[in-house]
């Protein structure tokens, strides 16, 4: 039993709050919230109308750009600080303050520059997911052996060349759980950004039903989202896992 929970955390988490949810509905009433078999039932039939496919369309591609400019940006400052430890040292302060900054005070800036729409939630989830990339690669960077560094200088490989054959390699572990982090965080940035400045999306439903009082809209949404990001996280951490302990041996 401890194997399996260890192996499928995220399933494990799920089945945990469907039954703490049915609990909560036992004592709550309907007022608040609906039963997890009725959810599901309403979640269905919202699966089954175009309205709702293009809502979910406009929420993953949102997501899915401004999952891959943090990563890509992230990686990219995240190396380019970690070859230097001067650069590291001077903006690293920066970084883990910034990443200290609640992302919401900053949406309203975010809708002047880039309007209310798109490239706004775009822009919110890039914001959540890319400072935990960069700090994760800068970490990755500082922990790779010395040797390896002082051999790639000794064989004189140029920057991209030593990032490709050896910092990438070395630091991947570290890397991708601030990737597995950064998804995490993206996600919660796009809705948010859909929520607050937005026409369409998942967030934007959730809004309007929270206006509305609509419990079977909220809790449907709400539990997708849920089984979306656990299932993403679980098959993450399993790779993660993998790279970390390649000989498959548990510790």
């Amino acid at each position: 039993m401890r194997r399996m929970i260890y192996a499928y955390p995220s399933l494990f988490l799920v089945i945990g709050l469907l039954v703490l949810w049915q609990i909560m509905f036992w004592l709550i009433g309907r007022n608040a919230l609906l039963p997890p078999g009725e959810t599901i039932f309403y979640l269905v039939r919202l699966l089954q109308t175009v309205r709702f496919w293009g809502h979910l369309a406009e929420t993953g591609t949102a997501f899915v750009i401004a999952l891959a400019i943090s990563i890509v940006a992230g990686l990219a400052i995240g190396f380019a600080l970690g070859m230097s430890r001067t650069a590291a040292e001077v903006f690293e302060p920066f970084l883990l303050a910034g990443n200290s900054v609640p992302k919401i005070a900053l949406y309203p800036i975010v809708l002047l520059i880039f309007g209310i729409g798109m490239p706004a939630k775009i822009a919110f989830g890039a914001i959540h997911g890319i400072v935990p990339v960069m700090i994760f690669t800068l970490t990755a960077c500082h922990n790779v052996p010395p040797i390896l560094i002082r051999a790639a200088a000794s064989m004189r490989l140029k920057r991209w060349d030593m990032i490709r054959s050896v910092l990438l390699p070395a630091a991947l572990p570290d890397i991708f759980s601030g990737i597995r982090i950064g998804f995490s965080l993206t996600l919660i940035g796009t809705i948010l950004g859909e929520m607050f400045g937005s026409q369409r999306g998942l967030g934007y439903l959730l809004m309007t039903a929270i206006g509305l009082q609509n419990i079977q809209v909220i809790m449907s949404v709400t539990l997708l989202l849920v089984l979306v990001a656990a299932t993403v996280n679980t098959l993450l951490l399993a790779q993660d896992r993998r790279l970390r302990n390649p000989g498959g041996q548990c510790l």
